[in-house]
């Protein structure tokens, strides 16, 4: 009924050409473009402006609505996802409904792609507008939906920006769900022995963190858990957490180490990056939160054979719990913040390197766990192979960065933090051994945060090598000493050394598991595999997803501090999303014609958003939309054989009569 409506009275259009500066009008001749807009059937008002986003630009539009009647606005400009919202808030404050606004991409679909062309450029962007015009004539008022809003938030990943953010969470009074799959939150900082440039502890500044979270009555911790399934939209989400079996109660258990100390089992200790060992029930590390012990299934005799349960019987509180098993929690919260973080490039894929093959080459986290007081060595220097002190030592950086031929296909970024790692644990060793030698090869140094060029040049003045050229392979010799031979890009020279040890800088690499949490949530990864933000510059903190935000190196590469302020931005969205009396939803759903659904269920095994469910009903199986879920990918209705649904605000009139116009000759 509205589209016949819209069809007997005649629209009025107002059409605006950006110039976006000279992103645009530096191409495309705007004018033209403008004056081939006036022309169209409809358009009453047509402009070209410098920024049509800006104060004037958009005051310019609200003056026409008002003095010529407009009810279409055409903006011809840059891509929606930058600035579609903008123009449909300002319609609405003009009294318009925001979705009679139609956006014609002439910067990135025209401008940008076709820089070479100006003449080609300016008929293309002519044909885009003409049929933004076509499609905006067909167009229909819509309505909102409403949905409600649960004022908790769940935090996956308990990482320093996991810690973060729930802390901001909780000390606004919110709610929330603190989900981390190992049995301590921590992260990999807590891995770290000093950060960079103070050289403060790192555990000195995490563990007071990590306390606070787990006495923030706001706050609830579920460690060894991971996300299963998540279902819903912005404002009502109803999260499946898995509640691994740790067959230890956290409640009973008090850390004293007794079922530690008697358990027969050892097995490498991950924490320690396989350089010591742990017992088969442990807890993570000393400042572990909870800090419960677990009992490692894989490696506990009674869970694999059947016998022994020596930890059971000398517990005194009975808090092994052999009888535990895994338990699926639902969870309803209105946001969820990801804050999984990263994993450390495995440098076994550079076979020229010998990790994993020499004993004594090693990655930057492993020196690390070794420099660490609480570590393997309790913080000696003293290489693997023979537990020798080091005399010369080299760092290899950009291993698994800045890559274009990394088996994954995906290591040209710079992972941000190697350089500045290096730097630190070079200027560790001269401070603990002066008297050793340190060499480091690189492409680049990149140290751009605040205090770390100072940090660098500190490093130089101890003596700490700095050679520009990255070497080819690292060879073994007699004793365990390694090889490195490199030219010298500065002096030209090749330098041919024997080290006692190379430390390899590796990057950061997205996390085991992200592509299954990005399938949960829906969310897209950028070529790197890291997830995407809504916008880089205007949505750092938000996805594609309403409700779902961002923080730390799940986005991509940060350091800590970083890191920590992502979280705190990601929280504020979270707070400001769950503190809403309700949640108004874009209505571009499908509808859907009981008559021609034959129930087949393709709708709904397709639908990315779960917004799609077969019902049955007294006529059979039938398909419901969820609106509040719906996105309007139009998945559904491109699917559909019996052609019974089709989408509200792109109907097959309006996108026939789009195509019609960009097929006409100018």
């Amino acid at each position: 009924m509205q589209a016949m409506q819209a069809s007997c009275v005649k629209p009025r259009i107002g059409v605006y050409v950006c110039h976006c500066g000279l992103n645009i009008a530096g191409v495309v001749d705007v004018v033209a473009v403008r004056e081939s807009a006036s022309s169209l059937d409809g358009v009453v008002i047509a402009r070209d402006n410098k920024y049509t986003c800006s104060e004037v630009g958009q005051k310019t539009i609200a003056d026409d609505i008002r003095d010529f009647g407009l009810d279409r606005v055409v903006i011809a400009s840059c891509s929606p996802r930058l600035h579609e919202k903008t123009f449909r808030a300002l319609l609405e404050k003009c009294g318009m409904n925001p979705f009679l606004l139609e956006m014609a991409n002439i910067r990135e679909q025209c401008s940008w792609v076709h820089s070479g062309d100006s003449e080609a450029a300016t008929e293309k962007a002519k044909a885009l507008v003409r049929s933004a015009v076509a499609r905006a004539r067909l167009l229909t008022p819509l309505s909102r939906s409403e949905g409600r809003v649960v004022p908790k938030v769940m935090v996956v990943g308990g990482g320093v920006a996991g810690i973060s953010a729930a802390l901001y969470l909780g000390n606004m009074g919110i709610k929330t769900y603190l989900v981390e799959r190992q049995p301590s939150i921590g992260g990999h900082m807590a891995m770290l022995d000093k950060t960079f440039p103070t050289l403060d502890c790192s555990l000195c500044i995490l563990s007071p963190k990590m306390v606070e979270v787990a006495e923030n009555e706001n706050i609830e911790v579920l460690s060894y858990s991971e996300v299963e399934k998540v279902e819903g939209q912005v404002g009502d989400f109803r999260v499946q957490v898995r509640r691994k079996a740790r067959y230890v109660d956290e409640d009973k258990c008090v850390g004293c180490g007794d079922c530690a100390a008697k358990c027969p089992v050892r097995v490498p200790d991950e924490f320690n990056r396989n350089m010591g060992e742990r017992k088969a029930i442990y807890i993570p590390f000393p400042q572990a939160i909870p800090p419960a012990y677990v009992i490692d299934a894989e490696h506990c005799r009674y869970l694999t054979q059947g016998k022994c349960r020596v930890c059971e019987k000398v517990c005194e509180r009975g808090a092994v719990m052999f009888d535990q098993t895994d338990r699926i929690e639902t969870i309803e919260v209105g946001a969820i913040v990801v804050a999984t973080g990263f994993q450390p490039y495995d440098a076994s894929n550079k076979p020229q390197y010998g990790c994993g093959r020499y004993p004594n080459v090693i990655t930057s986290l492993d020196f690390e766990r070794i420099i660490c007081a609480d570590g393997p060595t309790h913080g000696k220097l003293k290489r693997p192979g023979d537990q020798a002190v080091p005399k010369r030592i080299a760092f290899i950086q950009c291993v698994g960065s800045r890559d274009e031929h990394r088996l994954d296909g995906a290591g040209a970024y710079c992972s941000r933090v190697c350089c500045m790692i290096t730097a630190k644990q070079a200027f560790m060793i001269k401070e603990k051994y002066p008297d050793s030698e340190v060499y480091v090869y690189y492409t680049d140094m990149r140290t751009a945060g605040k205090g770390f060029e100072e940090f660098y040049q500190r490093g130089r003045g101890e003596g700490i090598v700095f050679v520009r050229g990255k070497p080819g392979e690292v060879r073994e010799e007699e004793g365990g000493s390694l090889r490195i031979t490199s030219e010298d890009a500065d002096s030209g020279c090749i330098l041919d050394l024997s080290f006692d040890m190379v430390v390899l800088a590796v990057g950061l690499t997205p996390p085991e598991g992200l592509v299954d949490l990005a399938q949960r949530l829906n969310l897209s990864r950028s070529a790197d595999g890291f997830l995407m933000e809504g916008h880089p510059k205007l949505r750092p903190f938000e996805t594609s997803i309403d409700g779902i935000f961002l923080a730390g190196c799940v986005q991509f590469p940060k350091d800590i501090p970083d890191s920590v302020a992502q979280a705190g931005g990601a929280a504020a969205v979270a707070a400001a999303t769950c503190s809403r009396q309700k949640i108004e939803m874009d209505p571009l759903g499908p509808i859907i014609d009981e008559d021609l659904c034959i129930g087949c269920r393709l709708c709904e095994m397709l639908c990315p958003y779960g917004a799609i469910k077969v019902e049955k009903t007294d006529r059979g199986y039938k398909a419901r939309s969820i609106e509040v879920a719906c996105k309007g990918c139009g998945v559904c209705g491109a699917s559909c054989s019996a052609r019974a649904i089709t989408m509200k605000h792109y109907s097959n009139d309006q996108i026939v009569a789009q195509t019609k116009a960009l097929l006409e000759v100018s």
